[in-house]
């Protein structure tokens, strides 16, 4: 009987568990999480603490003896693996209930460990991460025992902005902090202007270029010199590959501690499968490699190891797109491809469209923003992003088959949209891309 060992029971862990289980009913399946909880809805985090999702039960989707009685999987949270043998082809697992060590045996292990919130290590009561349920607990119930009234948001990366809105849709006034002018940084930076105006509307206090210095107490200390009062602190500052426990095997990291797999999500030992924040891969549209810490690909990893597993070879990984989306009250902003920053390894141009997601007669019409990249040398799309009220992630969805299926910026002319008055234009404006690109 074939042994199948699972590090990290969140998205990828408990998702490609389940799938292995749907394909093999014989294997034993072990998955051991070093935290309390498993299979929760980590997205669902800053919107349970807006009281947007109105049920804990809705965000922590299983338990270990749920997932036992539904699956035969034997989960084992307070269970953090600390070390690899993959020449034994065993693991060490310290057990902190019991404050025990032992060692598992494998046949194949599967590594979905995710990344850890960075932390400023402001050794203050009233400051919190936010990366799992039990962060999540802990300002609920700070929040609800304190009475929170004003909070200190400090970063601009998805947590950041999720949990400002969410907070100040709560009721809690809240001042965001960042330590440079680079906001949103999956974003064309010009393109985020729309975070600053929603800001101002709700008359949020905002800075840049600021950073804390220290915490006495409620008294918040910063560089600007600034010394301000806030009942929370929630810090969204980045997150860290929890790849340690790894560096004891012969699996290769990168120099940021993150794992490369190939199409079948294999490491560079074959019984050893990686998937989920830990890795990186290539992009499917260009030769580039890609670290896409969001939710689908750890579903699709899970998805394509269950297949490798199953004997199904063929099922490979084609690479990431990059498509990412995130509200800000009342904007969206999503883009798809390569980031910003990896646009230096092109020779490109650019289109971009501003006008009504739909037809400008019809009541409710909010203006859109599209900008799309492609390279000069085929004229294939390498980068899209879009802001607006309405209609965003319809537009980065089209343009995600658009680059899966490789189509040059022109032949967006030949997207045939399902046109009506409250949905769009008989030229929408990912057609205007195409019409605007001849010209280029």
């Amino acid at each position: 009987m074939n042994k199948i060992v699972v590090v990290g029971a969140v998205a990828g862990g408990a998702t490609v568990a389940s799938q292995i289980r749907r394909l093999d009913q014989e294997s034993e399946i072990v998955v051991f999480e070093k935290d309390r909880d498993m299979s929760f809805a980590n997205c669902a985090l800053p919107y349970y603490l807006g009281n947007v999702v109105d049920s804990r039960d809705k965000v922590l989707e299983a338990t270990p003896e749920a997932f036992y009685d539904s699956k035969n999987i034997i989960v084992k949270t307070y269970h953090e693996v600390t070390s690899i043998n993959d020449d034994s082809q065993t693991i060490t697992v310290y057990d902190y209930v019991n404050n025990t060590s032992f060692e598992e045996h494998y046949d194949t292990l599967i590594l979905s460990p995710g990344c850890s919130a960075n932390s400023l290590n402001l050794n203050s009561p009233i400051a919190f991460t936010l990366r799992n349920m039990e962060d999540t607990d802990a300002i609920e119930a700070f929040i609800e025992q304190h009475q929170v009234k004003k909070a200190l948001v400090v970063g601009t990366g998805y947590i950041g902005l999720e949990i400002l809105d969410n907070l100040y849709e709560r009721g809690i006034v809240p001042t965001l902090i960042h330590r440079s002018t680079h906001i949103n940084k999956l974003m064309d930076q010009d393109m985020n202007q729309s975070i600053i105006d929603e800001m101002d509307k709700r008359h949020i206090t905002y800075r840049f270029n600021e950073e804390i210095t220290k915490v006495d107490g409620n008294e918040v200390y910063f560089s600007s010199g600034n010394v301000e009062a806030f009942d929370l602190i929630i810090e969204g500052v980045g997150v860290k590959p929890n790849s340690g426990f790894i560096k004891s095997s012969s699996i290769t990291l990168d120099n940021k501690g993150y794992i490369p797999v190939n199409d079948q999500f294999q490491t560079n030992v074959p019984n050893i499968y990686a998937l989920g924040d830990i890795i990186t891969s290539r992009y499917r549209h260009v030769d580039l490699t890609a670290h896409v810490p969001l939710a689908w690909g750890a579903h699709r990893g899970a998805s394509i190891i269950a297949e490798q597993l199953a004997g199904n070879p063929k099922v490979k990984f084609k690479g990431f797109l990059g498509s990412n989306i995130v509200k800000f009250f009342d904007y969206t902003f999503a883009s798809v491809g390569v980031s910003p920053q990896e646009l230096e390894h092109f020779d490109y141009r650019i289109v971009e469209a501003n006008q009504g997601e739909h037809a400008g007669y019809y009541p409710g019409n909010k203006k859109l923003h599209l900008r799309v990249y492609f390279d000069k040398s085929n004229r294939r799309i390498i980068r899209a992003a879009a802001v607006g009220e309405k209609g965003v992630d319809k537009r980065i969805d089209i343009l995600s088959m658009a680059m899966m299926q490789k189509l040059t910026i022109d032949e967006l002319t030949e997207f045939e949209v399902a046109y009506a008055p409250p949905y769009s234009r008989p030229k929408d404006i990912i057609n205007m891309i195409g019409y605007k690109a001849r010209n280029k």
